[in-house]
């Protein structure tokens, strides 16, 4: 009896580090493949830092000023293109700033802040795009037939085609910025300092919340908006933890502004362009910011989670990180 339950731990035990070797040395994992390099941590506190004291910064100064009113006396100075540029600009910059600062300062490879596989995959990104770009097209396009009086067909040939070669140079380079910063440099940095895959995911998505905090929809719907703002970093982060990589968050974050501001556009937005149809409506503080963070992202973390083959989702977004000589360890002791 004795010899049965000893075989029988010995069993569970081969089992369970088989199962952990599975979990953890499948692929490498995003976080922990930077583990051995040695970086500095303090090479990831300036980027971070500098942009967050301009984030206080545009906060304080925004603090009792309409900015949906700043935004509609600049585009009446020098118009809806280059208000645009003026306003994305300086964030497609930081996307050369912080690849910069990786690649010659950090000494640390882009691959590596992208993805943890062994090149960037191409493919994932342009799903992403594609799959959200497809889903935000047609659900623009059922508001538009179904509650035709909501809306007014904006587009005008000439503004509209220079506006389209703007957003498609600009708004991926700013897209990218925002996960390069948040989901790649930031996430890795917390990590590597915290040793934890939660606590980045947390604090980077709720950072990336509050950057949104100064956009004019806060003024028009409320901090209530903050609940999309900072549901939607925790989508986001999500995604990039449990892929092991940013390439899914870069294909939806760019087909999610980029689709958005050439389709429509509304008075009281972030983004005021010259797009193809104009939204009316009085937005909802219930449609439009709850059901995107409860209802749809679950539901496009569901088929990414399909398509890809997620597992182990407890580990991937609460767990520890895992040195390279640790997963070495646990392997072998799986082929006793």
């Amino acid at each position: 009896m004795v010899n049965g339950y000893h075989n029988f731990l010995f069993y569970k035990e081969i089992k369970n580090s088989t199962l952990v070797a599975n979990l953890r040395t499948v692929k490498i994992m995003y976080i922990e493949q930077l583990k051995n390099k040695k970086y500095s941590l303090g090479s990831y506190i300036p980027i971070p830092l500098g942009f967050i004291l301009l984030m206080f910064f545009n906060f304080l100064m925004s603090d009792g000023v309409d900015t949906n009113e700043v935004i509609q006396q600049t585009i009446s100075m020098i118009g809806v293109n280059l208000t645009f540029v003026v306003l994305v600009g300086p964030l497609a910059f930081g996307l050369l700033l912080v690849l910069f600062w990786v690649k010659f300062v950090q000494g640390q490879t882009l691959r590596s802040l992208t993805t943890s596989r062994a090149k960037v995959d191409w493919k994932r990104i342009f799903f992403s795009f594609f799959l959200w770009g497809t889903i935000t097209t047609a659900m623009i396009l059922a508001l538009y037939y179904t509650q035709p009086e909501n809306f007014v067909w904006n587009f005008k040939p000439e503004k509209f085609f220079i506006f389209l070669v703007l957003a498609i140079i600009l708004v991926p380079m700013q897209t990218s910025f925002e996960e390069y910063l948040f989901r790649a440099h930031m996430m890795q940095g917390i990590g590597l300092a915290t040793n934890s895959r939660l606590i980045p995911l947390i604090l980077t998505s709720v950072l990336f919340g509050l950057m949104h905090i100064a956009n004019p929809e806060v003024g028009k719907i409320g901090y209530i908006i903050m609940v999309y703002y900072i549901g939607t970093g925790f989508f986001l982060g999500i995604m990039t933890l449990m892929d092991e990589g940013l390439e899914l968050a870069l294909g939806f974050h760019a087909a999610n502004n980029l689709v958005g501001a050439l389709l429509l556009t509304a008075d009281w937005t972030a983004f005021q362009t010259n797009s193809i149809f104009k939204d009316l409506s009085e937005p909802s503080a219930g449609f439009d910011v709850l059901t995107p963070v409860f209802v749809i992202f679950p539901i496009l973390l569901f088929i990414f989670s399909k398509v890809y083959n997620w597992k182990n989702w407890k580990e991937k977004l609460t767990g520890k990180l895992i040195v390279t000589n640790e997963i070495d360890t646990v392997a072998n002791d799986s082929k006793l």
